[in-house]
């Protein structure tokens, strides 16, 4: 198995290598390479106030369904499914925002607000939970990354934690 991707990287690698040395000689030493050649079109960059329209279109009546794990002693665990609905987002000033977040638990079906932050890793939104206390089960922090309609995160309470990750849908109207 080791000697089987030792020996595809090395092959990927002489591809990239000999494409680019006759990229080279195509230039040659009296040609100069083309400096009038345009980089691909980039999308232009949103303004701030835009960014956090999208991010509460992308959660609101917005389903996350995916899968999780715990990590314990270093070590990930067996993968399994999770959901989580949200019917509601809400910026309350400056990095402050509100989730509002349906819980069906133990033969109940409440809408909790959870006040989280939300930063910005340039036009993606990060979620952050800091110590949050939930009522008869611990304190619980997370970073969970938005990146167009999927998350992807990490999470810890008390003596656990683990990682999850999945999709985002929107309720249809």
């Amino acid at each position: 198995m080791k000697t089987v991707l030792i020996s595809t990287v090395a092959a990927i690698a002489m591809a990239l290598g000999s494409q680019a040395s006759a990229q080279d000689k195509t230039a040659g030493p009296d040609k100069p390479k083309d400096a009038s050649a345009k980089p691909a079109a980039e999308k232009p960059k949103l303004a701030p106030e835009e960014l956090e329209a999208k991010f509460k279109a992308t959660l609101t009546k917005a389903t996350m369904a995916g899968r999780w794990c715990a990590i314990k002693d270093g070590t990930l665990g067996p993968e399994k499914e999770d959901k989580y609905t949200i019917v509601s987002v809400t910026k309350l000033g400056g990095d402050a925002w509100l989730i509002n977040t349906r819980i069906q638990y133990n033969q109940k079906d409440i809408v909790a607000p959870i006040p989280v932050q939300v930063k910005w890793a340039g036009d993606t939104p990060v979620i952050i939970v800091d110590k949050i206390p939930v009522p008869g089960g611990g304190v619980y922090s997370a970073r969970v990354l938005i990146y167009e309609h999927t998350y992807a995160g990490t999470w810890s309470g008390g003596e656990y934690g683990g990682l999850l990750n999945g999709i985002i849908t929107n309720e249809k109207e």
